[in-house]
């Protein structure tokens, strides 16, 4: 099974070849399922620790085939879960420290890859959310303000005027945007590939096209083991690391819903066009709409751009085929265009994938102990830095299981997320959200005020 045909993908130099699959049973201390970012950072942190440890990675394609390899190439301290209900369910001081784990992580993630030899187009130059209407100005005012009030600097969050922006990174139509300093440009396909030759120094096994086809916990008197149709694999500990792909295996199908993003690409774009649209410092960017978008300049001066709006599939069923949405496509063009008119060329690349969201968007690193079992994610396109915390954080727990560390400390760790409702719930839920957020992006655009599909889409997504 290989990778779809991204700009990541297409721009590896040589081009990855697969590793062997499993063909025999392993008698290991870690297996981990899910050879992206969550279970590659994982092997590599305890390693570091432990470098006589024996571990096993089974990856059902090759390693970053999900999302890891594909997503909008964001390094941030960007959590699903919004400030305000983060903090009225585990406290403000949960929320400082949050906040401050995140943003040294950002920075943490390219020493590490400078440290690791890692070549993933790494530069920490922040990222713009721009209002292009009153009401997006609105929102990203009010972001500032809740900001103030929860301790957060100038040097954190701040407000830049139209004519600042004309000095940093400017879309047509912008009224001003926020400016945050903690977020990175990256190659992601570069870094998960090259990630993984690092942990294969550090003395793990990687098995690639190897599908796990169930989990099976331990008991007082037998180890965990994965099932898969190459062999079983007995080990103590066993890392369930599989993020958007969950739903496939026995028993997850509501554990999160995997929600697909998609992406395009431009060709590269000339120095006049950059010299007029800035971003000279590789900043990230997006705006305050419902229906995410995101963007970043490449290494190779291309526009790499994403956004929501494919849609859900009943069942939350995964399927090659859903990777490719023709309308989401020519939206993502359509938005591209307006904000950037003198865009040059054609577009060069689309590609798209499923992404995990939990029930209740925050994330998770859930360690049982008694039946070995490790389950991380749910990071909602937010993977880039935190499946590199919830790494530490498991390494930490398995090293030294009775100590509390910066990461174990978290409060996202040891929590566990309800499961999404039965279908056709689910599916109903996820169309309605979907619907209200373009009916608000919509009125937004016209000025038009829209507090009873705000209230609603509150409702679904709380």
């Amino acid at each position: 099974m290989q990778p779809p045909s991204s700009l990541w993908w297409s721009s590896l130099d040589p081009a990855p070849r697969a590793r062997n699959s499993l063909h025999r049973d392993l008698d290991v201390d870690v297996a981990v399922v899910g050879g992206g970012f969550s279970g590659l950072w994982t092997a590599r942190e305890l390693l570091r620790r432990d470098a006589s440890l024996r571990i096993a990675i089974l990856e059902m394609a090759v390693c970053g085939y999900g999302a890891s390899g594909r997503n909008g190439g964001w390094a941030s301290s960007l959590f699903p879960l919004d400030d305000e209900s983060f903090a009225q369910r585990h406290g403000r001081d949960a929320l400082l420290q949050l906040r401050s784990t995140l943003r040294r992580s950002v920075a943490d993630l390219g020493e590490t890859m400078r440290d690791d030899n890692i070549d993933g187009d790494f530069v920490q130059g922040g990222w713009l959310s721009f209002a292009r209407n009153l009401a997006q100005e609105q929102r990203l005012v009010k972001r500032i303000e809740r900001a103030r009030l929860l301790g957060e600097s100038e040097d954190d969050l701040r407000w830049l005027d139209e004519s600042e922006l004309r000095h940093v990174g400017y879309v047509v139509g912008a009224r001003g945007a926020t400016y945050s300093p903690h977020c990175a440009r990256l190659h992601p396909a570069k870094l998960v590939r090259s990630l993984s030759d690092v942990v294969e120094r550090l003395g793990a096994s990687i098995y690639e096209d190897t599908q796990v086809t169930k989990i099976v916990p331990g008991s007082a008197t037998r180890r965990p083991r994965l099932l898969s149709v190459g062999g079983t694999v007995r080990a103590d500990y066993v890392i369930r690391a599989t993020e958007g792909f969950t739903p496939s295996l026995p028993g997850e199908r509501r554990s999160v819903a995997p929600i697909y993003s998609m992406m395009i690409a431009t060709e590269p774009q000339s120095k006049r066009f950059w010299s007029e649209a800035g971003f000279s410092r590789y900043e990230t960017f997006g705006d305050a709409r419902h229906n995410i978008i995101y963007g970043q300049r490449t290494a190779d001066d291309r526009i790499a751009f994403g956004g929501r709006g494919a849609p859900y599939h009943f069942g939350s069923s995964i399927e090659p085929r859903f990777d490719e949405h023709h309308p989401t496509f020519r939206a993502l063009e359509t938005t591209l265009r307006e904000l950037f008119p003198t865009l040059e060329g054609a577009i060069t690349h689309r590609w798209g994938g499923p992404l995990a969201m939990p029930r209740d968007h925050e994330p998770s690193v859930v360690i049982d102990h008694r039946g070995g079992l490790v389950k991380v994610g749910g990071y909602t396109g937010d993977g880039v830095v935190l499946s590199r915390v919830c790494a530490r954080a498991i390494a930490d727990a398995l090293a030294a299981p009775n100590d509390d560390s910066e990461f174990t400390s978290l409060a996202f760790v040891h929590h566990e997320s309800p499961k999404w409702e039965y279908e056709p719930l689910r599916w109903l839920g996820a169309k309605s959200a979907q619907s209200l957020a373009n009916r608000i992006d919509r009125a937004d655009a016209r000025n038009a005020s829209t507090p009873r599909a705000e209230k609603w889409l509150g409702r679904l997504l709380s």
